[in-house]
């Protein structure tokens, strides 16, 4: 069977990685997050106190920044140094700073190359914001999703409470707004979509929907004749 890139991007709060994650099951695929990669980083930058995009700064850390992907089953687990990060890349604020990082041009630079390493050779599905642009352009199958705001903010707003956050539904919408603004306006790499991909809106989709319809279209590539 023929082993394809898979690139979902799309807006945060989607159901990306989710979807990426239950694509990959179901083909026995590796699913690997690159937006977890940018939250380690900012994670990282976080521990040693920088909280602002100074690039000087930034690129005395990235000299030393050892980020290490483990195979586990379908997943990559996510260590920097020894460090196993879990619940860390998950925090509010990780999640912010990285947004706010990934625009500049050193860390997509590292980054993007220790993706494509990875994604090597097929078998593989990717969710970020610029995998089907930049990362693999030339993969066979690429999904762009997006949802309403407030759909989206909705989601988002429910899992941070069930992780114990203290949170506010307007406040979690403003800060969504802010990084559709950011990712749409960097000049490295902003979110857009690929003039072939797929477009998946997710508004009234549950996950299962969304898995089904991907396997969908990755199924008519896999399958598609070669030419001989």
């Amino acid at each position: 069977m023929r082993r394809i890139i898979i690139a979902i991007d799309g807006y945060v709060a989607t159901g990306k990685s989710t979807t990426a994650r239950g694509v990959a099951a179901r083909l026995n695929y590796l699913h690997i997050d690159s937006g977890a990669m940018y939250r380690a980083l900012a994670w990282h930058l976080l521990e040693k106190g920088i909280r602002t995009a100074e690039e000087a700064a930034i690129q005395e850390v990235l000299q030393d920044f050892a980020i290490h992907l483990e195979r586990e089953g379908q997943e990559m687990v996510v260590h920097v140094g020894d460090r196993r990060l879990e619940e860390e890349l998950r925090r509010p604020d990780v999640a912010s700073f990285a947004s706010v990082i990934s625009a500049l041009p050193a860390v997509r630079e590292k980054l993007v190359s220790e993706q494509r390493r990875l994604g090597r050779g097929g078998g593989i599905v990717m969710d970020g914001r610029d995998i089907g642009t930049v990362v693999f352009p030339e993969a066979e199958l690429k999904v762009f999703m997006v949802a309403e705001l407030e759909a989206r903010a909705r989601r988002r707003y429910e899992e941070l409470r069930q992780r114990g956050y203290a949170v506010t539904l307007e406040a979690v919408k403003a800060e969504i707004a802010e990084r559709d603004r950011r990712d749409e306006t960097r000049p490295i790499s902003p979110l857009r979509r690929a003039p072939d991909a797929q477009i998946l809106d997710t508004t009234h989709l549950s996950i299962p929907e969304q898995i089904e319809q991907v396997l969908v279209w990755a199924h008519v590539r896999i399958y598609a004749p070669q030419p001989s």
